[in-house]
C-alpha cells in the first residue's frame, strides 16, 4: 500500500500509461517520451531494474552522461547511505533531475533527509515490479510525490515529535504560506489528485495546479513532497 501526493490526475495517468490502450486516447503528459537513468553501485540491481523498465512505452533510458533537466534518476541501494545521497544531491542539485529511490529499509533520521534531498517517490525494493517501478517513474516525472503509506505515517510522526519539541518557543511558524496555500496541500497530504482538491475546495483544477507551483516554486521546494514535508515541519498541517 502506497500514499501519493498527488497535483495532476494521477490514478487514471498511471493506469493508462501502464496498459496497452490506444496512443490517441491517453493523457498528453503519459505520451511524453521521459528520460530515466539508474543510478546504483550493483551491477546485478542495475541489470534487474533496465530490465523492469525496458521496453515500457513512454520510459527511454539514457545514459548517465545524458543526464540534463527533467530526466527521472532511479537510486536504488540497501539503504540511503552516503553515497547513495550523494549522488541522489548531485542528481536533483546540478543536473536538474528528479529522484525515485529503491530502498529495502530506510531509518528514522534518515526520512527528512532524503525527502529534502529531492526524492519524489520511493519503493521498496521488495516491491519494486515493472508496474511499481514504472508508477513511481510517471509520479516523479510530473514532480508528484509516491511514497509509500507506512513511510507517509513515519514522516507525520516524525515532524509531529519535531513540532512538540520546539511547542515552547514564541510566535506562529515561519512565514511563507497563505490559508489557500494550506488548504491545497492538507488535501494533497491525504492523497487526493487535482480534481478532487478543485472540488472540495471550489477551484478550478489549474487554480490548484496554479497554487502547487506557485509555492514550490516561491519557497525553493523540489517537489510536492517536499511541500508537504516543509508544511508538516513548520506545524501548517
Amino acid at each position: 500500500m502506497r500514499s501519493t501526493f498527488r497535483t495532476t490526475d494521477t490514478a487514471t495517468a498511471l493506469a493508462t500509461a501502464t496498459a496497452a490502450a490506444p496512443v490517441s486516447s491517453e493523457p498528453q503528459e503519459t505520451r511524453r517520451r521521459i528520460p530515466v537513468v539508474v543510478h546504483t553501485l550493483d551491477p546485478l540491481s542495475r541489470s534487474g531494474v533496465l530490465s523492469q523498465l525496458r521496453g515500457h512505452p513512454v520510459i527511454d533510458l539514457v545514459d548517465d552522461t545524458e543526464v540534463r533537466p527533467g530526466t527521472v534518476a532511479v537510486l536504488v541501494g540497501d539503504t540511503p547511505d552516503e553515497p547513495l545521497l550523494s549522488a541522489l544531491r548531485r542528481l536533483v542539485r546540478s543536473e536538474g533531475a528528479r529522484a525515485v529511490l529503491v530502498v529495502s529499509m530506510i531509518r528514522e533520521t534518515e526520512l527528512l533527509d532524503v525527502i529534502e534531498c529531492g526524492v519524489g517517490a520511493i519503493v521498496w525494493r521488495q516491491e519494486a515490479t515493472a508496474h511499481r517501478l514504472a508508477q513511481a517513474v510517471l509520479a516523479a516525472s510530473r514532480g508528484d510525490g509516491d511514497l509509500p503509506a507506512d513511510l507517509l505515517g513515519r514522516l507525520i510522526n516524525q515532524v509531529g515529535t519535531l513540532q512538540r519539541s520546539v511547542a515552547g518557543r514564541t510566535g506562529a511558524p515561519l512565514s511563507g504560506l497563505v490559508p489557500r496555500e494550506i488548504d491545497v496541500l492538507r488535501l494533497v497530504a491525504e492523497g487526493m489528485d487535482t480534481g478532487e482538491i478543485a472540488s472540495k475546495l471550489s477551484y478550478s483544477e489549474r487554480t490548484v495546479k496554479n497554487v502547487m507551483h506557485g509555492l514550490t516554486t516561491r519557497l525553493h521546494l523540489r517537489n510536492r513532497a517536499h511541500a508537504v514535508a516543509y508544511a508538516l515541519r513548520e506545524g501548517y498541517i
